[in-house]
């Protein structure tokens, strides 16, 4: 065999995400985060954990179920990957168990917010949580008991539920109550002085015995399932795409169950019932030592009252915003522009379609929605456009997973006010991030263009890392209209000047470039690749990859998620280094540097070295060639490569450890972004140009030295 090909030279992708959502929670360790934030990290690991649960997770079971036995890059089967991963993510539990009790409980006592339990309560409380039960809690909830006359219920995928054993005629009977998820989960005790909460379910458990009578409670317990997710799609016999995705969307709620959730100290009879009922092994089940579902703790992040312990908002530079120019327009059509969010502000964007919708000069707007907010700037403006007799093109992904419904609402608002709406490729979701504007001058029709790493979606544009141009070049706006051509006329794009399109062209257009520099290794010449993404999966680039370092390339890779590519192999990888960046911004934008003989080329794209992205999405990658903003690109590429307290390196063993910091000098890189765009800030309207001390990064909610309790 191929040594690039070799089983031991890969990291399976499953264990690498659980690896990557490792990471995630061990931030909520890290005391330079403010409280609250350390609480929005273990909250997002269990949002991690059900949609790993209900995608990953759910197609290996599938897999198994058919029989299917064939081995990944890694040589394992998904029999072997799901053993693993049920270790694994049992680690990643009990973990996440130790952290909340031992860890932010305690922090939160400090700051007098107290989780209490039954137990805890005295007369007075007790009384209120009757008072409280039975206003509003009792009429919602429907008890459901078991019996030889009745089957056993669909249990809604992620719900939380209450099992229970009672004894009715001196027989034992299961019954399970649904905690209402239309109901606060937090419920506030009154007290003298800070913030004593009670979870819905603990009261909800006092009070069964106002449900079932006079039957007899034996045991009681919480337990929650997570349904496969992955649902497979036939977009061939869907006459109408929209139709058969809102009718996936309500199959999602009932798919086989792939975990199973269960309070600590869970009765044997009731968890027998559930395996049996459910389908679930004992390898599936994981013993809580928390409340269920972390993920509620968003609820009390989000209490106003306590905005002390949340980062301050983020104070975003805005270029545009100095430039004497009032037409947006005039500004682009002067040099490109690169906007580089958070730190750099969403608005340009957003303006741009906002006085496109307005300005009598512009003929038409197309553009990709993949995600976008709940109450989109953007969205209003492209009606708005369409209200004044502007032709409006918008692609919205119907298929952009756990969005759908979001995308589907969006869809038929913009269809309703006469925007021309179409929903991408069969087979392929339309991934890019590519915005047209086509605008009559004097010297005739000229195309404005926006493409980017990330989203229009002015929400994430706050937490996101990502990148976009904004730009007038002749070249990309000519390859935009071919592009929005094939993704509306089914035409096959030729001649592409600038840009590169995926599943077309993009995946031939990397493997030419690492192999440029494998080539230029070989004959002596420097040669050096510089990545940076979200994931690298793709069997095929990692082996070029493997034979680009064998030849001498120096490979530095900055990957935030999942990574099958093993650094450090003898002979194989030697030249490869990774490292990733977890912090208060989700590391989103996509960056390819090539070093070219000294001809630096620099790229940016939606896409992340995954196999979907390259063969089965519609991606973009294009080519930065203003000399100002590759400078830009390379002294970001050289921050993140810096970063010695933010970033974690990947061992030979998929494991990742702490950046060695001796003789380095202590960086965030996150920190040092905020930092220029707060000197940006400054020195553009006019305050005091003074260097941002470490001082004023901390009262933006951000600390230098990295401290673990």
């Amino acid at each position: 065999m191929n040594k690039f090909k070799r089983h031991e030279n890969f990291i399976n992708r499953e264990l690498s995400w659980i690896e990557f959502n490792k990471r995630v929670l061990e931030e909520c360790r890290n005391t330079n985060h403010p409280l609250f934030e350390r609480l929005r990290f273990i909250a997002i690991t269990s949002s991690n954990l059900d949609e790993f649960f209900m995608v990953r997770v759910g197609s290996l079971l599938d897999q198994i179920k058919v029989g299917f036995t064939k081995t990944d890059p890694s040589g394992m089967t998904p029999k072997q990957q799901l053993s693993e991963i049920c270790k694994s993510t049992a680690k990643l539990v009990n973990s996440q168990c130790n952290y909340f009790n031992r860890s932010l409980k305690i922090a939160l006592g400090r700051e007098n917010i107290n989780f209490l339990t039954i137990k805890d309560l005295n007369r007075e409380q007790l009384d209120y949580i009757h008072d409280y039960y039975y206003k509003n809690i009792f009429p919602v909830i429907t008890p459901m008991l078991i019996d030889r006359s009745t089957s056993f219920p669909l249990i809604l995928n992620k719900s939380l539920n209450i099992g229970l054993i009672i004894e009715e005629n001196d027989e034992k009977t299961f019954a399970t109550v649904e905690v209402p998820s239309v109901l606060d989960r937090i419920i506030k005790i009154p007290s003298d002085s800070g913030l004593n909460i009670i979870m819905l379910e603990d009261i909800l458990k006092l009070n069964l015995s106002s449900l079932f009578g006079t039957s007899k409670i034996l045991a009681s317990g919480c337990y929650r399932i997570t349904r496969n997710a992955d649902l497979t799609l036939d977009e061939e016999g869907a006459e109408d795409l929209l139709e058969a995705i809102e009718e996936s969307i309500k199959q999602r709620k009932w798919g086989a169950a792939v975990r199973l959730e269960v309070e600590h100290g869970m009765d044997s009879d009731i968890l027998s019932i559930l395996e049996k009922e459910l389908e679930i092994t004992k390898e599936q089940e994981y013993k809580i030592n928390t409340p269920l579902d972390l993920s509620f703790l968003n609820k009390l992040i989000n209490n106003k009252e306590y905005e002390r312990l949340c980062y301050k908002p983020i104070k975003p530079y805005n270029p545009l915003k100095y430039i004497d120019d009032e037409d947006i327009f005039d500004t682009i059509s002067k040099k490109d522009i690169l906007l580089q969010h958070p730190y750099e502000s969403f608005d340009p964007i957003v303006n741009l379609v906002r006085q496109s919708a307005k300005d009598p000069s512009v003929l038409a707007i197309k553009q990709t929605l993949y995600r976008v907010s709940g109450n989109s700037p953007i969205i209003k403006a492209l009606i708005a456009a369409v209200e004044n007799k502007k032709q409006v093109t918008v692609l919205v992904e119907l298929k952009a997973r756990f969005d759908e419904e979001n995308n589907i609402n969006w869809a038929k608002q913009l269809e309703e006010a006469g925007c021309h709406v179409i929903y991408g490729l069969v087979g392929l979701k339309t991934h890019c991030k590519l915005l047209l504007i086509v605008r009559r001058e004097k010297n005739g029709i000229k195309r404005y263009v926006h493409m980017g790493t990330g989203n229009y979606n002015d929400v994430t544009a706050k937490i996101y890392t990502d990148i976009g141009l904004l730009s007038s070049n002749p070249y990309y706006g000519e390859d935009a209209s071919m592009i929005f051509n094939m993704l509306s006329g089914r035409s096959i794009p030729k001649d592409l000047k600038k840009l590169c399109i995926a599943p077309l062209n993009l995946r031939e257009r990397f493997l030419y470039l690492i192999d440029q520099e494998t080539k230029n290794a070989k004959i002596g010449k420097p040669a050096k690749i510089v990545a940076k993404m979200n994931s690298i999966v793709d069997k095929e680039i990692i082996q070029n990859l493997y034979k680009a370092s064998s030849a001498g390339v120096k490979i530095q890779l900055i990957v935030r998620g999942i990574c099958c590519l093993k650094p450090k192999i003898p002979q194989i990888s030697d030249n490869i280094t990774v490292i990733s960046i977890v912090g208060r911004f989700l590391e989103h934008s996509r960056i390819f540097y090539f070093y070219n003989e000294g001809e630096e080329l620099i790229y940016l794209s939606s896409a992340d070295w995954m196999n979907r992205n390259l063969d089965r999405r519609v991606e973009l990658l294009f080519p930065i060639e203003n000399i100002e903003i590759k400078e830009k690109i390379k002294r970001t590429l050289r921050i993140y490569l810096k970063d010695t307290l933010g970033a974690k390196q990947l061992n030979n063993d998929g494991t990742y450890s702490r950046i060695d910091k001796r003789g380095k000098k202590p960086l965030d890189s996150q920190e040092t972004f905020y930092q220029y765009s707060l000197i940006e800030n400054d020195k553009h309207s006019s305050l005091e140009k003074t260097k941002i001390s470490k001082t004023k990064w901390r009262e933006e909610g951000f600390k230098v030295k990295q401290n673990q309790d």
